[in-house]
């Protein structure tokens, strides 16, 4: 769910990865393995992999998923404490790559004729989403999908910040919490815009999307996604824990600086919460071969019809340095390459997934550290993967890193 961000924020981190990129570029790949004989070479995506440790990343874990087969990198360590380094075994919270998962049951659920994605939030939701300037009557399941819908996101509302940023993650992550609740927590606030007038990143607009999965099917939308897509796709690796904190071994130390305001030096294990903070949002646990293989087959039209995967692809523009569709990302390369794909930010996680509109060339990587924004960290890893080269780094601006809000 990527984060609104300033234009000086941003430039703060052109500087910030051109200084790791400049003391990396020498460095030796680490932990690259797997690559088959003749395979691509992954050189560039190594060293975005050293540049974002450098950077003051923690760790960081890639895999790639081409025709001639599979290669891994990693750097930096999954505990800083025991020296134990990242792997492409590792399981981590995947965030708002969440969101694919639930918009593909939906357009499966409107191929099967279940529903249409220009019903409205009212139909199958009555009452949901009502008072403070909302007429659920008028916001439609595909503008929750593509963030027009106008709903405020819970993430960006005093309460939130309070129970869920700095010392109040400590005293609230082992909260259950349901998806009423959690909608409730972002309708209190007005929308942002009036529906179809706008594009605003929105984590409730797909908590009410896993609801109507639910209403529909009378199954919760987890249990849905896991028939339809986990099991059938073969995603022995992902799971979707529900109350559970806990990770499945091996998982990194998710480091965190808990989304305070100016964070200072001090970094904390926020390995454990419970995901129903985030549900059909962000709750997602996976790993880089099994999120490789769910958007390599989801693009590759394994797992929609045409018309719903050409809907999931049709993208609005956003203002920001990508454009969205339904449930997933869509981002134009220097070297003209379009990639496919989403990323996710939690708790001591932030990860991205991305490939080739034909499905045959994908990446997913995983940073155990939550502190740097998405651009360029983010983009140094797409950049490297499919241009095979890094973009030059800027001149003249500040050195600096900002923290991106959670559930992107």
């Amino acid at each position: 769910m990527p984060k609104r961000t300033s234009k000086t924020a941003r430039a703060a981190l052109v500087a910030l990865a051109a200084t790791a990129i400049a003391a990396t570029a020498a460095a030796p790949a680490s932990a690259a393995t797997g690559a088959p004989a003749g395979a691509e070479s992954h050189a560039a995506t190594q060293e975005a992999l050293n540049g974002l440790v450098a950077a003051g990343m923690p760790g960081v874990a890639a895999g790639t998923l081409t025709p001639n087969g599979t290669w891994s990198g990693s750097a930096g360590y999954a505990d800083t404490a025991t020296k134990r380094k990242r792997t492409a075994a590792d399981h981590f919270r995947a965030g708002s790559i969440t969101k694919t998962f639930v918009a593909t049951v939906l357009l499966q659920l409107e191929a099967e004729g279940k529903l249409s994605i220009d019903d409205s939030v009212e139909k199958w939701l009555p009452g949901v989403v009502k008072g403070n300037g909302y007429d659920a009557n008028k916001i439609t399941i595909r503008q929750l999908l593509n963030h027009t819908s106008g709903v405020h996101d819970m993430v960006y509302t005093p309460e939130w910040n309070e129970q869920m940023n700095g010392q109040g993650f400590f005293e609230h992550r082992y909260d259950i919490k349901t998806p009423e609740q959690i909608v409730a927590m972002g309708i209190k606030y007005g929308p942002d815009f009036e529906p179809g007038k706008g594009w605003r990143y929105s984590n409730t607009n797909f908590v009410l999307g896993g609801m109507i999965i639910e209403k529909v099917t009378g199954k919760p939308y987890a249990r849905e996604v896991e028939r339809r897509i986990v099991k059938p796709m073969g995603l022995k690796e992902t799971t979707f824990p529900g109350t559970d904190p806990k990770l499945p071994a091996p998982h990194p130390v998710g480091y965190s600086k808990l989304y305070v305001p100016d964070p200072g030096p001090e970094i904390y294990d926020a390995t454990e919460y419970r995901p129903s903070w985030s549900g059909a949002t962000g709750e997602v646990v996976s790993t880089s071969g099994d999120l490789n293989r769910f958007f390599s087959g989801l693009l590759q039209g394994k797992l929609l019809p045409k018309k719903q995967l050409d809907k999931m692809l049709t993208t609005v523009e956003t203002g920001e340095h990508y454009t969205y569709g339904l449930g997933i990302i869509s981002r134009k390369l220097t070297c003209g390459a379009q990639v496919y794909g989403h990323d996710g930010v939690v708790w001591g996680s932030l990860t991205g997934a991305a490939g080739t509109r034909d499905g045959k060339h994908m990446l997913t990587f995983n940073i155990n550290g939550d502190w740097l924004n998405e651009s360029p960290p983010f983009e140094n890893m797409f950049e490297g993967e499919f241009c095979g080269t890094l973009p030059k780094p800027a001149k003249d601006k500040p050195a600096g890193a900002t923290q991106v809000n959670t559930l992107r």
